[in-house]
């Protein structure tokens, strides 16, 4: 048998005060995701105008390193930060705390400026779960447009290597998502071997030089190893 007890001042007080922290804890939380949407905003800038080109390989490894996100979390912020610049609804809704940064992170992987309203009533109307859950089912159904995109890539890939006036090669090209994480990874074990970061002070670079090569050079040589590595394991020209 269950015995009810009477409400005394002190456990209203206490109800009293549990409400209040919790309405402070949702006004705080949607003042964080308004403060996210405007660090979105500030990096799809920054990102567009290649404020990360000074070294660095990408924007999210710039952020990795001037903010101290984790590379998966950089890497999100950016992808999230481009996916919301056509998608103004989901954007404002986000900047207004309509939107948790966790729903519209989700949102921004299927959502197109035609299925944006769509998504912002499913973001409106459940939890971050439910969206996620929305969400993978979207993209399951979406499966043969996911192949379509994945041709087109691949169809589009090309790399453009020729002579400069000057004698010099330049070097211009698109490759699919995978090659181009593929060669990044090839790059930076290249350079690490190049380059190692703990060496003695005072050690002077490749070919002498006391001067540490910039990030862009220290690029150039790793693609040097490369293909140099290439033809010494039997791969002829």
């Amino acid at each position: 048998m269950e015995i009810l007890t009477p409400d005394t001042p002190a456990t209203l007080a206490s109800a009293v005060e549990l409400d209040r922290l919790g309405d402070e804890i949702a006004e705080l939380s949607a003042h964080l995701d308004a403060a996210t949407a405007q660090l979105l905003d500030l990096i799809r800038e920054f990102d567009a105008r290649g404020g990360w080109n000074t070294g660095f390989r990408s924007c999210a490894a710039w952020l990795s390193w001037r903010v101290g996100f984790a590379q998966g979390a950089a890497r999100e912020h950016v992808r999230v930060a481009r996916a919301l610049g056509p998608l103004p609804r989901l954007a404002h809704a986000l900047a207004r705390g309509e939107l948790s940064y966790a729903k519209v992170r989700e949102l921004t992987r299927v959502a197109t400026p035609e299925t944006e309203e769509q998504l912002l009533a499913v973001g409106r109307a459940g939890t971050a779960e439910h969206v996620e859950r929305i969400v993978r089912g979207w993209r399951r159904m979406d499966r043969k447009a996911e192949a379509r995109e994945a041709e087109r890539q691949h169809a589009g890939r090309a790399l453009h290597v020729y002579p400069d006036e000057d004698g010099t090669v330049r070097i211009r090209g698109r490759l699919t998502p995978e090659v181009g994480a593929l060669l990044m990874q090839a790059l930076a074990a290249a350079r690490e071997a190049v380059y190692p970061k703990n060496v003695p002070a005072g050690t002077c670079a490749p070919g002498g030089s006391q001067e540490t090569p910039t990030m862009v050079q220290q690029q150039a040589d790793a693609l040097a190893l490369l293909a140099e590595t290439a033809l010494h394991q039997g791969i002829d020209p």
